[in-house]
């Protein structure tokens, strides 16, 4: 039998602020265990929270991004629970009235069309703090310094159809979020954490299945595997007969299955109130075109003005346009070489070939946009070869030495000389004279392979037109 899956997240976005949420406390990561603390977010008796503004603006961009409306009055609340990484007993959190709702994000769904996914609320709320386990004395520690690091909460609405569109939806998420420089993203230091919501049913149904939550997943590949081991395990209970019971599991990496954790808690179980130490939000529209007006270009739509405004295929922009360092390198590239689709080949096949071969980031290459367009005006210019340039761009990594520097220090200049040429190519054709017969005898697909002689015994030096030039004036003489 056929079924459909249904999927809603809720990722939890840590924000690019210097001190937490209600404190001074510095939100530093990697800090001594329990360095970062004070009575705020330890929650000893007498301290109150006291809102950072920036924490605002950042949760509002997030929220016009994601095309949401913002209501004029929004609430903190208290979510009560008891756990010993939350020495309060409770997370400020929002809950009836949150800072944003009803928005949207943009996906590429099935046959390649875009889809509107539905963003159900934003909320601002407070991090608990971290377990440690330790294995080998059977005991945890705790390390508060998390507490009270600002998050937003992005809840989905119950509309992703697919593990690709939840990928294309985490992905066009995490674009918008860096583009936007409110969150680093970075998943394996917790800064971006996604809980998935669950749940199948047959095609053709309109109610909704038994959900699960899935927590603990720290990378899109984790999220991708989980749902798709949770998929299989509904589907296999379901045709067993059996029923889906709602609860929180855990995603083992390690063992590659989910695991139950605690029956799914529902929003009674927290005993929801008001937060009372602190003022309901109240969002004017000042504030909000403010913000709206500070808004960067976001990733789709400079993705399709790279398609109008320099002609480079989809694929090239997609690439181009999914790390806005990237994009932002490509466009200062564009401005001292304006020639698009060249820029954008070189740098999708040899520059993010160096980045993968070498594991770095595009902040930790040495080569500049404009030593790139240099490189490639030497290319016009008939001083280097296209072949050069590849090692040429490897020399100017390791160096970052401008390409005309490394060119003259390492001879690379191409070979021009016809008479040079011509003797290259007179030892060539000698040792290839089987070869010289064939093209003869009308094979011209031997060509490249006496082309490609001569560019050996120069070492990539010699000049490919003139070689082709000379070379063809030989062998039909």
């Amino acid at each position: 039998m056929d079924y459909e899956v249904i999927i809603g997240l809720e990722v939890h976005a840590q924000l690019n602020t210097n001190s937490k949420l209600f404190c001074h406390c510095p939100t530093q990561f990697g800090a001594i265990p329990n360095s970062q603390v004070c009575p705020v977010c330890l929650g000893l008796p007498g301290a109150l929270p006291v809102l950072n503004e920036k924490v605002l603006i950042y949760a509002l961009k997030a929220a016009l991004a994601l095309n949401c409306k913002i209501p004029e009055i929004s609430r903190f609340s208290r979510k009560n629970y008891f756990y010993p990484d939350l020495p309060k007993a409770y997370q400020i959190s929002q809950y009836d009235q949150p800072l944003a709702k009803d928005g949207y994000l943009e996906v590429l769904g099935e046959n390649n069309l875009i889809k509107k996914v539905g963003i159900n609320r934003i909320q601002i709320e407070e991090d608990a703090g971290k377990l440690i386990h330790s294995e080998e004395e059977e005991s945890s520690l705790v390390d508060y310094n998390r507490c009270g690091v600002p998050l937003i909460e992005i809840v989905s609405e119950p509309e992703i159809k697919s593990i690709q569109e939840t990928y294309e939806y985490l992905l066009n998420l995490k674009n918008i979020l860096e583009y936007l420089e409110i969150c680093d993203c970075n998943m394996e230091e917790g800064s971006l954490r996604c809980d998935a919501n669950v749940s199948i049913r047959r095609k053709g149904e309109n109610k909704f299945g038994t959900k699960t939550e899935i927590k603990n997943m720290n990378s899109f590949k984790g999220v991708q595997k989980a749902l798709e081991y949770e998929v299989n395990r509904q589907t296999r209970l379901i045709n067993e007969g059996k029923e889906v019971s709602q609860e929180t599991r855990l995603w083992d990496a390690d063992k590659q299955i989910t695991l139950p954790m605690r029956n799914k808690e529902e929003s009674s179980d927290y005993r929801y109130f008001p937060e009372p130490d602190l003022s309901p939000l109240v969002i004017k529209g000042e504030l909000k075109n403010k913000v709206l007006v500070a808004l960067p270009e976001l990733p789709l739509p400079r993705y399709r003005r790279f398609i109008e405004e320099y002609k480079i295929p989809e694929y090239d922009a997609h690439l181009l346009v999914r790390d806005k360092k990237l994009a932002d390198y490509y466009e200062e590239g564009v401005k001292f070489y304006p020639k698009p689709k060249v820029v954008s080949n070189w740098i999708i096949s040899e520059l993010l070939g160096i980045l993968s071969k070498k594991k770095e980031t595009l902040s930790q290459i040495k080569i500049t946009p404009l030593q790139l367009a240099e490189m490639l005006k030497l290319i016009d210019q008939g001083v280097i070869s296209g072949k050069i340039a590849k090692d040429l761009l490897v020399l100017m990594d390791e160096s970052g030495k401008d390409p005309g520097v490394i060119v003259k220090e390492r001879e690379l200049e191409q070979i021009r000389d016809e008479e040079l040429i011509d003797k290259v190519l007179e030892k060539v054709i000698k040792e290839n004279f089987k070869v010289v017969e064939e093209f003869k005898k009308g094979k011209d697909k031997v060509l490249g392979f006496l082309v490609g002689q001569v560019m050996k015994e120069t070492k990539g030096k010699a000049n490919p037109e003139i070689v082709n030039q000379i070379l063809l004036k030989r062998l039909r003489s």
